[in-house]
């Protein structure tokens, strides 16, 4: 692959072009092969077909250009990076009850009484439906917060929420509001413990660039109010949707410092080949971008839920390997896991086996 001579050194691989054609996602570029959420899927991609996409590779090839620049001008200095674990959480359902219409509580009770034969949800479920004032109700069992800020301030790590802030599907997206006082106070709580804030937008915002700024403005507005001051504003899709390059540019224009959509939902791994942020590109209109990419490695739920990967047999293995790699290359995992995702004991040691 590398030729050393006198004269230098020849490299016998595109490496730059490689990179060029992962990090800017050029084989997304109007695709019609996806899947029931409008995404491009991992199977579909070329990382997943030449099974690849469990690697870092972008990082792996610069790593080898990184060798030979200092092979050939050892005198020059390379930027050194720092493994850092970057913990996110998009807050889809805040509370299982203290939102629910009276017909979602009661489909949730049902199925805690039918499915799960559970029947406390039967008193439960009315009782923080009717006390979810001026806070979530502690006995939520999605109000994972403070246990959430916990295990991250235990590690020396600060943690980011991403909030649902308007409504472009009613099925699909949140049955909470930002004006609530509960949510509202959650907002202080988080942002007075030292954690970050951030932005999860709504179902259809995607290729809806008004709606996406409608609830940027709403986010920082309901902040401000609140006496919350942030320097770096960013977040992720819902559902993780994303059209390439579109998406990316309506993030752009709104003004929002950074994104982390870019990993699959039904593979866990690297989707563009790398695991440090970088700034993004147009490559339609070939225009460096004042936005910044963090890609996402995993979500809990692609590994752990049976409609993904549905991993049963040491699921912690699938995150520490991915970490690991990430370790290797001194780049960031990022991990998302949502709120709602630690009723179960074993998705609770899971999540802190991680650290």
């Amino acid at each position: 692959m590398v030729d050393l001579h006198v004269n230098g050194a020849t490299i016998n691989y595109d490496i730059l072009g490689l990179t060029y054609w992962m990090l800017n996602r050029l084989e997304e570029i109007g695709r019609v092969d996806l899947d029931n959420h409008e995404r491009f899927s991992a199977k579909a991609s070329h990382a997943w077909k030449h099974n690849y996409l469990d690697r870092p590779i972008v990082d792996e090839w610069l790593e080898i250009l990184k060798q030979v620049i200092q092979r050939v001008w050892p005198n020059l200095k390379v930027k050194e990076h720092q493994f850092q674990l970057n913990v996110t959480h998009d807050v889809d359902r805040p509370a299982r009850f203290g939102f629910a219409t009276p017909v979602n509580l009661v489909k949730s009770i049902l199925g805690d009484v039918i499915k799960r034969k559970d029947f406390s949800s039967l008193l439960l479920g009315p009782y923080i439906r009717f006390n979810t004032n001026s806070e979530l109700h502690s006995k939520d069992p999605f109000n994972t917060f403070e246990w959430i800020m916990d295990i991250s301030e235990q590690n020396n790590i600060k943690s980011s929420f991403y909030f649902i802030c308007g409504n472009t599907d009613p099925k699909k997206d949140a049955d909470y509001t930002l004006e609530h006082p509960a949510i509202q106070q959650l907002l202080l709580n988080i942002h007075a413990r030292g954690h970050k804030i951030g932005l999860h937008p709504s179902y259809n915002c995607y290729t809806n660039p008004q709606a996406l700024m409608g609830e940027f403005t709403n986010l920082k507005k309901i902040c401000k109010s609140l006496g919350i001051q942030q320097d770096v504003w960013g977040g992720r899709m819902h559902f993780l949707r994303w059209k390439h390059p579109e998406t990316m540019l309506y993030w752009n224009e709104c003004g929002l410092s950074y994104d982390s959509t870019l990993g699959y939902a039904d593979c866990a791994g690297f989707r563009a080949g790398s695991c440090h942020e970088y700034t993004a590109f147009d490559p339609v209109n070939h225009k460096v971008l004042n936005l910044k990419i963090k890609p996402l490695i995993v979500m809990e739920c692609t590994v752990l839920h049976d409609r993904y990967m549905a991993i049963d047999e040491n699921p912690l293995e699938v995150f520490l390997e991915l970490k690991e790699k990430c370790q290797k290359v001194n780049g960031s995992f990022t991990l998302l896991w949502h709120n709602s995702e630690f009723i179960s004991t074993k998705f609770r040691n899971i999540y802190q086996g991680i650290f």
